[in-house]
């Protein structure tokens, strides 16, 4: 157990989103409060409460993560919201629960939501008179394409209305200079600076000599497979992955793609990879406990991501850190992860394109080896202690009233 420091704090976390719903927030948000408690500081989450079928979506056992004696979670009444994953959860807001976290007497409160929970957070800031750190981890203007109609005018109404929350917090961060740059387009004028999502390149690592193909050997890959992994969401785009797939075969006749994941959308990509012939290229690998995605990745070739709705993309990340090259949009912030040393840029939603993209690399074994050499020296500044220092600065700046200079991305 590591020694509790002389400055030691007491940090609330609240979220709309968390375990056992998964995802690269509720993923984040676990690993940095179980770095802080293993390094002595306490740590509170508020976060709505699960039921059991949301345990059983995820195919997890019910109760609580492990993140250790010093983090403790508090759950909040909460309904079923409709959500891609199927486990998401709405909290009304009682601006009561200041009465609880007043007995946890934390310094800093950390929301990393806008809704219900986080407007819980906005009031129980104020009635203690605690600063309030944001961090805003939603490209929201990605999610308009569930409006049945006027989408930009939904995109431009939901930019306001998350500016507006975090206009309201003392200071606030995002994982990607281009979310703030989005943020600014909409009014957004506090200070902040960028911090990405922490990874555990311990876990996310690459290959060992020869574990590749022991892996694909275990796994019954190809030596051409293409791997996504994340929500099975309309938002994620992986039709573009699955139209692109015909083309790709013409042109790398062994090439199949893995999706991992569960969501919504999982029945509407099975009914159109059979009506687009590929059915037998497809395997829909479900939700997979990190070691098993790990695995997945180390036995893969390529990393594939669609997605026009990125704040960051922390399972791309992971990708990344276990080696792998990546084809993505060229699209937001993705657009500074996948640089031509690491992964190859396709335009948004052109399956030709995406197509070409992962037949370039699927066909130059050289290529996919150097650039899984650059991909995880790229990923190393993301490992969640580093992470976890630029927080703790975060918060102790916060704290003392001190002015934080804004990080890259945003002043």
């Amino acid at each position: 157990m590591n020694a509790v420091p002389d400055t030691a704090m007491r940090i609330a976390l609240f979220t709309d989103s968390f375990y056992p719903e998964l995802g690269g927030i509720q993923d984040s948000i676990m690993a940095t409060a179980r770095e802080l408690g293993a390094r002595g500081h306490r740590v509170m989450i508020f976060a709505p409460a699960a039921a059991p079928e949301d345990f059983e979506r995820a195919g997890l056992p019910p109760g609580e993560p492990k993140l250790g004696e010093r983090v403790r979670v508090h759950r909040l009444f909460s309904v079923p919201l409709p959500g891609s994953t199927g486990q998401s959860r709405l909290v009304f807001p009682t601006l009561q629960r200041w009465r609880t976290l007043a007995r946890f007497d934390p310094e800093v409160i950390h929301s990393h939501t806008f809704l219900g929970t986080g407007l819980e957070a906005l009031a129980v800031s104020r009635q203690l008179g605690l600063p309030l750190i944001g961090t805003n981890h939603w490209a929201i203007g990605g999610f308009s394409l569930y409006a049945p109609m006027a989408r930009e005018a939904v995109a431009r109404g939901c930019w306001r209305s998350v500016v507006g929350y975090y206009n309201r917090c003392d200071w606030v961060s995002a994982p990607s200079r281009a979310t703030f740059q989005e943020m600014g387009k909409h009014g957004f004028r506090k200070p902040g600076g960028v911090i990405s999502n922490p990874i555990d390149i311990e876990r996310f690592h690459p290959p060992r000599p020869g574990e590749r193909q022991a892996l694909k050997a275990q796994l019954g890959l190809s030596d051409a497979t293409v791997v996504y992994a994340g929500r099975l969401a309309r938002e994620k785009r992986i039709e573009v992955l699955l139209r692109a797939l015909p083309a790709l075969c013409k042109r790398v006749p062994t090439a199949e793609l893995v999706l991992a994941g569960h969501g919504t959308a999982r029945e509407s990509l099975e009914g159109l990879a059979r009506e687009l012939g590929v059915a037998d290229r497809v395997r829909f690998a479900g939700t997979l406990s990190h070691v098993a995605l790990a695995e997945l990745f180390r036995a893969a070739d390529v990393f594939a991501l669609a997605s026009t709705s990125e704040s960051q993309s922390m399972v791309l990340l992971q990708a990344m850190s276990a080696g792998l090259p990546a084809v993505g949009a060229r699209h937001g912030p993705l657009m500074d992860t996948i640089t031509p040393n690491v992964g190859v840029l396709a335009e948004p939603e052109q399956p030709d394109a995406f197509a070409e993209a992962l037949a370039s690399l699927l066909r130059n074994a050289t290529l996919r080896g150097v650039m899984g050499e650059r991909t995880r020296q790229a990923t190393a500044r993301f490992a969640v202690p580093a992470v976890a220092d630029a927080w703790l600065d975060v918060y102790a700046s916060t704290c003392r009233g001190d002015t934080i200079a804004s990080a890259a991305g945003w002043s």
